[in-house]
């Protein structure tokens, strides 16, 4: 049973609350993407060197990684349980690819991983496991998700979380809803279409090709989770959009995924 391969967006700490376009964006993809064995992250709050480090304790805590933000945020839940099992999996898949591996049993999930898990997927019932993101040019993290492939044959989707456009320096609270930036608006269409075009040497080179590209991705951490996605796509799929739009003037909401159906 082959699942799809996600990027999604996980927006503002806020979008956990369930009231903005974002969260409504998620519910819907929990809603298509159905039957998981387990759900495998990567997210762009957990960057790392080498070793890959993959979550393999047997449940869920949470890792609340922001501040300033109204008590109810740090009161929610998602208790969902791991596998300590596939992560030993994943650990092998890794090193026969040549990556270095290494079990994590303390760290939890964090906002970037738990925020769009808990919205598409509330229930908590599925096995969520988070690997971390290397610090490595997009080509090494685009192998990382070619080595994860296999998992998606197994019943295990890769969803790859962060922002497409990420500069909080440039957004813009109390924007109005579909306000969007023309530098933000310019980034975000180059890079829906060299996806749909599937010219991934331009992507590698997005800091170099696309317009804007320092102002949207003024550090790399949010667009490398797109790689990952990308890597774990097989031959002839073609991205399909699942989410797209902007919050805060300038935050996109692009998400999409190879394999939905």
């Amino acid at each position: 049973m082959r699942v799809p391969t996600l990027f999604l967006a996980h927006g503002s700490p806020m979008s956990a609350l369930g009231t903005d376009r974002l969260a409504a964006g998620l519910r819907e993809v929990g809603e298509r993407v159905r039957g998981m064995k387990a759900i495998v992250t990567i997210s762009a709050h957990w960057q790392i060197p080498l070793p890959v480090r993959i979550t393999a304790w047997r449940r869920a805590s949470l890792v609340y990684d922001f501040g300033g933000f109204p008590d109810a945020l740090y009161r929610l839940e998602y208790p969902a349980p791991g596998d300590p099992a596939l992560a030993e999996h994943i650990a092998g898949l890794l090193r026969a690819s040549g990556i270095d591996a290494a079990l994590e049993t303390r760290r939890g999930l964090d906002h970037g991983a738990w925020v769009p898990l808990r919205l598409a997927w509330p229930d908590a019932a599925t096995p969520a496991l988070q690997l971390s993101l290397p610090l490595a040019e997009p080509r090494r993290i685009f192998d990382l998700g070619r080595a994860l492939r296999p998992l998606r044959e197994e019943g295990v989707p890769i969803v790859g979380t962060g922002g497409i456009v990420h500069n909080l320096a440039r957004v813009r609270f109390g924007a109005l809803a579909g306000a969007v930036d023309e530098w933000a608006a310019e980034f975000d269409a180059w890079v829906a279409a060299r996806l749909a075009a599937g010219d991934l040497e331009s992507l590698f080179d997005y800091r170099k090709l696309a317009p804007h590209a320092a102002e949207a991705a003024p550090t790399s951490e949010h667009f490398d989770p797109v790689f990952a996605t990308l890597g774990a796509a097989f031959d002839g799929e073609q991205p399909v959009t699942l989410i797209e739009g902007f919050d805060l003037g300038s935050l996109s909401l692009r998400s999409f995924g190879f394999g939905v159906v």
